[in-house]
């Protein structure tokens, strides 16, 4: 009925699907569409005078566009020219020899039509005849070799502070909120200002993707804020745009990833599966989840197991230590923190000699993206200070009446001695 009362035009000149006379061609036989590179059964538009043929769908296909799995505009072509390439959404082969899109900046970057324009990935924008202006996305000036102004700490000078072996784990980064623990680290000369050298190097704006709008790099203090990805708490810099928000490890994820738990392939976001599959690391169903695309392979990745930190400090080891990605063991091992059972197969952490297996939420706790030292708001307590757990004797929880675990706890501000070990006692 639709084809009844509005019926195709039998010819057209769209420019903007190509540059000749396209006449269409009313009956059902089987081609392969020039614009997007898939099969089509019937009535298409064909120019007589070059060969092309395309679905009567992709004529509005737009010209330049953005999308979220790449920093630079990206155009439609009508043939690719890329041999053995993969499309950068998918990642299933493209066939050269047909249209798709491509960056101009970025030789080797192709993407299937149908996938550029998927609503998870494009945010409808057309940007034919939009100037692209240049922007600073740099996020600081180097003064010399071993200082930088960063833009979200204009009034003073960092000073680079090498790893030389030194576990910081009382000084914490202002952007990612994590100790310093053995990585380099930029340091204010006039007052307590932090940053990682990784993390002050992240751009002011990017492309995500879980978001199909760019996002800014927002430094300013904040009230709490739950990460699109990872569903954690945070109140360090964070990506954001509108309502949605990612805290700066999360935020900062790119495709493809390579992360040391499964380094010979790497990491893509893809669409969500009908079976769901729970992450490697933590053997639960994450919201979100990074793949591995090898045949056979079947390895997922949540975006909280992807973000934690490899090395960390913890007052029941002497030593630093480190992320351990799963192993196959025989008999019960036993968290040194909590003094529970610990399930060898997915991660833990582990000291130097390897003789520990401690829960990774008994080693960060709940607060482990919030700053320490700063105040957050509550209906219930007035105003609570995010205080680290390093006194001799651990203060007792107001909820669960237990000593508090967790490195970093919650202390009310309004109310004097009253503690909270996680979030789920506040």
């Amino acid at each position: 009925m639709r084809c009844v009362l509005y019926p195709p035009p039998q010819s057209l000149l769209d420019l903007k699907a190509h540059d000749h006379q396209l006449t269409l061609l009313p009956r059902l036989d089987s081609f392969t569409c020039n614009a997007c590179g898939l099969k089509g059964d019937r009535s298409p538009y064909v120019c007589f005078q070059c060969g092309f043929m395309i679905h009567q769908d992709c004529l509005d296909l737009p010209r330049l566009i953005n999308i979220n799995r790449h920093d630079h505009r990206v155009s439609r072509t009508c043939v690719l020219g890329v041999v053995n390439s993969v499309c950068g959404v998918c990642h299933e082969k493209v066939d050269w020899t047909c249209g798709g899109f491509s960056c101009k900046r970025c030789t080797d970057f192709v993407v299937h039509s149908k996938c550029a324009t998927r609503e998870d990935v494009w945010n409808g924008k057309e940007l034919q005849g939009v100037p692209e202006y240049p922007e600073d996305i740099e996020p600081y000036v180097v003064i010399d070799d071993n200082t930088i102004q960063h833009f979200s700490h204009k009034e003073h000078y960092l000073r680079l502070h090498a790893n030389g072996g030194l576990c910081e784990d009382n000084k914490h980064c202002n952007a990612c909120t994590h100790p310093v623990s053995l990585q380099s680290f930029y340091e204010c000369i006039d007052c307590d200002f932090i940053l990682h050298q990784n993390c002050a190097g992240f751009p002011r704006m990017k492309w995500h993707v879980l978001h199909n709008e760019r996002l800014t790099l927002v430094t300013t203090e904040a009230d709490l804020f739950r990460c699109t990805a990872c569903g954690r708490f945070s109140n360090g810099f964070r990506y954001q745009h509108n309502k949605t928000s990612f805290h700066l490890l999360c935020g900062s994820i790119s495709e493809p990833l390579v992360h040391p738990s499964h380094p010979h392939h790497p990491l893509y976001y893809l669409l969500p599966e009908k079976n769901v599959k729970s992450c490697n690391g933590c053997n639960k169903v994450a919201p979100h989840v990074l793949r591995c695309i090898e045949k056979d392979c079947g390895f997922v990745l949540g975006f909280e197991c992807a973000t934690l930190p490899q090395v960390v400090k913890h007052r029941s080891e002497d030593h630093p230590l480190s992320l351990c990605y799963g192993e196959e063991a025989n008999g019960k091992y036993w968290c040194d923190i909590c003094e529970k059972e610990t399930n060898p197969k997915t991660w833990f952490y582990t000291c130097k000699d390897h003789r520990a297996s401690l829960h990774t939420h008994c080693v960060l706790g709940d607060f482990s993206g919030l700053m320490p030292r700063s105040r957050i708001w509550t209906m219930a307590f007035g105003h609570i200070e995010v205080v680290l757990n390093k006194s001799v004797s651990r203060p007792l929880c107001w909820n669960c009446k237990l000593h508090c675990i967790p490195p970093i706890i919650f202390k009310s501000l309004d109310t004097s001695c009253v503690y909270f070990c996680s979030y789920g006692c506040i």
